[in-house]
């Protein structure tokens, strides 16, 4: 029973999460960026502030922890249906999605919150904040995405 309900939260968080990176990627990022620097740096670290203090951090980290249960399960349960899927969509998600985040977004967003959106430094970290943060934004919404079909090819195959 717990595999289940586990699958279908994972897919739900999972497509969740893959809709906000997505909106980024597609149109947040650039409308930022077309406001101009000082205007789109600062609501960027405004967002950067607001996130983590809303809902997105407990399904950030509970999507995280039922992707790799998932991919424990996928791995022990190998051979019954839809275990590769659950294997393959949990590991995908954890790599493609928490470990850039930790890894490459986190980083640069904690470089621009201490970079003064008015300051002598911020047009060159701004620049180099957009074209760092959004190609690793993009590889979070591609590895959701694909996480999330993989873990519904999972529950189809149940």
């Amino acid at each position: 029973m717990m595999i289940p309900v586990l699958l279908w939260f994972a897919a739900i968080s999972v497509g969740l999460m893959a809709g906000i990176y997505f909106t980024f990627s597609v149109f947040v990022m650039q409308a930022l960026d077309a406001v101009g620097q000082p205007f789109g740096m600062a609501a960027m670290q405004s967002i950067n502030r607001v996130i983590v203090k809303s809902l997105f951090l407990p399904l950030f980290f509970a999507s995280s922890l039922a992707c790799l249960l998932l991919a424990i399960f996928g791995v022990m349960h190998r051979g019954t249906p839809g275990a590769w899927q659950m294997a393959g969509g949990g590991a995908l998600y954890l790599i493609g999605m928490l470990v850039v985040t930790a890894a490459a977004n986190v980083p640069l967003n904690n470089a621009l919150e201490a970079t003064d959106a008015t300051g002598p430094d911020a047009e060159a970290m701004w620049r180099r904040y957009m074209q760092s943060w959004l190609p690793w934004n993009h590889v979070r919404t591609v590895s959701c995405t694909a996480s999330l079909v993989l873990l519904i090819g999972a529950i189809a195959e149940r």
